[in-house]
């Protein structure tokens, strides 16, 4: 029938080699009970069709959306979809190799990344006289939080706080009485987490200072050491003194920083303690190990709280010979009996006694205990100014395998006895040949225990000055005020009054309050008096003022930060000593890889014309002022050939060459780099090995 020959098609076109589709069959169990229903009747004879198998398989083989898992094995397995599939599984395998590769070549072909204590100048602010917050007319740390706007508008990332412990303010608080709290003049704890907080909030990183070498007369430890109390007996340094005449001998002519003798006599325990400065600052003992851990568990305390970094100051003066002998006088004809002042011995027996820098490396493994946190590496400074010991001073670096400071603090430009361009070239060389090698350098124009730029050296050189300290490799150090020049109160406007000990008051005419506007008292404070007199031109010398003006020292400032901070070779490029002469100090700053060159003409004597092309050979005829401290000068093209210098100008030139500085043998022994990279300008990136 007809019906029985329908459903006999698909059967039929199977066996032609087609393909049964069940997809309409609504209900399989019904099909098979009428076909074994229709299995009962006699077969009917089958009728035949044609289909073409060719035609059919071309039909069914092509990809449609939605194909079942059947059909897609049929073309998974055929050979132009199989080797394209192979083809880009090995190319995604060689891709990922090469990524890997390219990685791990980069990662050991870039150079060391700079820590936040190289990349960023560090501004130094003496607390007590940068702002008053509670108008009592003492600087405070919550005056210093309301003025961290000011360091960033420097474009400075790093602050260095002296010292705030609790004190009687002796030596202007260097001697601690406590080393765990604040000194009540400069706020409270609280007050200190909520300036870290901020100080962080903003980016910016703390370094503090630590005084390890004495304490306070009045600090906890010293009055059970002269009561003999158990382990305090010997915190600090004891001594027998002989009576003669009702007077008392000390045990040898030790003479201290302040001058006299360095022994004084204790009424409560009888005997004579050794203090390297003032009577009210017994030095600690350590060559007691109980002392030395008191130092790390205070070291600890403060890292504990955010510090970012601590500045160890006097550690030249941690031990003392033990045998105490007398310390040879300078001149060998002088009466012992008038030896009074420290200048007189060699201190042969108090400074830089063996064992010192295994203290100094204990310090350091302490600090790196707290660096292990990714991005919270832990900066050590050594604070101690050796003068004419340049080698001495170089020891605080450490070794190539043993660690100890960043790098001890460089007193050279604030050491010279001259101004010139002689005079800065020696400052300069002088660190750069002894630093030992990998070492990173450092530099300061002015501190709170020297006089300041415009005193010292006069008003005429402030930005020159500046404009030295920011391009010289390394890390700058500046002192609060001399970004806008700054001068010493004079000396008459300084009393007894104003402090606690008469040795330090020759020290505070360089610590006068900070000149913020020109309101009264410079806006340091809003109180009616400041602990100290507010220097009588703050009306134009202020930072209110100089922000507005476009050649002010402020502005020079923030213009040499600026030029450090986005310029590849002022920020870790070689430096070279060009020329120097009586006026002018000439050097390059240079990276390989970059035909872009800097080069500083400095003058810090009287007006002078330089030749500079007769100094470097190949060098081009022309150069760019980019920056000069005669603002008017900024842009213009000079002639290398002559280079014309007014007392105290400086010039930031810019030019291009093929032929370095540092590549000329002419200039071999005269160049410096401290974590030196190279740049490629095919990738936009920095490498190792140039």
């Amino acid at each position: 029938t007809a019906e029985v020959e329908a459903r006999s098609l698909p059967m039929e076109l199977s066996e032609k080699g087609g393909v049964q589709n069940n997809g309409f069959v609504q209900n399989e169990d019904f099909e098979d009970k009428e076909t074994a229903t229709g299995s009962q009747e006699e077969t009917p004879k089958m009728c035949s069709v044609d289909v073409d198998p060719v035609a059919v398989e071309e039909t069914v083989l092509k990809p449609y959306a939605g194909m079942p898992k059947e059909v897609l094995l049929q073309f998974s397995s055929q050979a132009r979809y199989r080797v394209t599939r192979e083809i880009l599984f090995w190319l995604v395998i060689a891709g990922a190799i090469v990524l890997v590769c390219a990685t791990i070549a980069i990662i050991a072909l870039s150079p060391k990344c700079l820590d936040w204590w190289q990349a960023s100048p560090i501004y130094q602010i003496y607390p007590r006289s940068f702002r008053d917050s509670n108008m009592d007319g003492n600087g405070d740390l919550k005056g210093i939080q309301e003025k961290l706007d000011h360091i960033t508008y420097l474009n400075i990332k790093t602050i260095w706080i002296t010292s705030f412990f609790k004190s009687p303010l002796k030596d202007l608080g260097y001697g601690a009485e406590d080393f765990y709290d604040i000194d009540p003049i400069f706020g409270s704890m609280t007050d200190f987490e909520n300036l870290i907080a901020a100080i962080h909030d903003k980016g910016l990183k703390v370094i503090m200072d630590l005084i390890p070498n004495h304490t306070s007369d009045k600090h906890r430890w010293f009055q059970l050491s002269r009561n003999r109390t158990g382990k305090y007996t010997d915190y600090y340094i004891w001594q027998d003194c002989r009576q003669a005449a009702g007077s008392v001998i000390p045990p040898n002519n030790w003479v201290s920083v302040f001058g006299n003798s360095s022994w004084h006599f204790d009424d409560v325990r009888k005997q004579c303690y050794f203090h390297q400065f003032g009577k009210e600052q017994p030095d600690l003992n350590f060559r007691n190990a109980a002392v030395q851990q008191e130092i790390h568990d205070i070291i600890k305390f403060w890292l504990g709280k955010g510090v970012d970094g601590l500045s160890f100051g006097t550690v030249k003066f941690l031990l003392e010979a033990t045998h105490l002998r007398d310390e040879p006088p300078v001149n060998k004809s002088q009466n012992e009996e008038s030896i009074t002042a420290y200048s007189q011995l060699y201190h042969d027996y108090t400074t830089t006694q063996v064992g010192l820098h295994d203290i100094v490396r204990s310090f350091r493994h302490t600090m790196d205990e707290f660096s292990r946190e990714p991005g919270r590496y832990r900066f050590m400074g050594s604070d101690d100014d050796e003068k004419e010991d340049i080698e001495a001073t170089m020891m605080y670096y450490g070794t190539t395998f043993i660690q100890e400071a960043d790098f001890p603090f460089n007193f050279n430009l604030i050491n010279m006895k001259n101004l010139s361009g002689n005079s800065i070239s020696e400052a300069v060389n002088s660190w750069m040949k002894n630093m030992p090698a990998g070492k990173w350098p450092n530099w300061a124009v002015g501190s709170p225990n020297a006089d300041r730029i415009s005193t010292r050296i006069g008003k005429e050189y402030i930005n020159v000055m500046n404009m030295l300290l920011l391009t010289l490799p390394g890390t700058p150090v500046t002192y609060y005020g001399e970004e806008i020049g700054m001068e010493n109160i004079a000396s008459e406007n300084v009393s007894e009054e104003h402090v606690n000990s008469g040795p330090v008051v020759a020290t505070l005419p360089e610590k006068s309050p900070m000149q913020w506007d020109g309101k009264v008292n410079a806006g340091f404070t809003e109180g009616n008096s400041s602990w100290l007199p507010v220097n009588s031109d703050y009306q134009s010398v202020n930072v209110e003022i100089q922000s507005a003006w476009s050649n002010s020292s402020l502005a020079l400032y923030r213009a040499l930060t600026l030029l450090r901070n986005q310029e590849l070779p002022m920020n870790r490029g070689w430096m070279c000593h060009v020329w120097n002469d009586s006026n002018v100090f000439v050097y390059v700053r240079e990276l390989d890889g970059l035909d872009r060159v800097f080069m500083m003409v400095l003058n810090f004597g009287q007006e002078a014309t330089t030749d500079l092309q007769a100094r470097v050979p190949n060098l081009p005829s022309e150069a760019v002022v980019r920056l000069s401290t005669h603002f008017s000068n900024a842009g213009k093209v000079v002639n290398t050939k002559l280079i014309k210098t007014e007392m105290g100008e400086g010039l930031v030139l810019e030019y291009t060459t093929a032929k370095p500085v540092h590549t000329m043998e002419a200039f071999q022994g005269k160049c410096f780099v401290a974590e030196k990279a190279c740049y490629s300008k095919a990738l936009n990136l920095l490498y190792v090995n140039c």
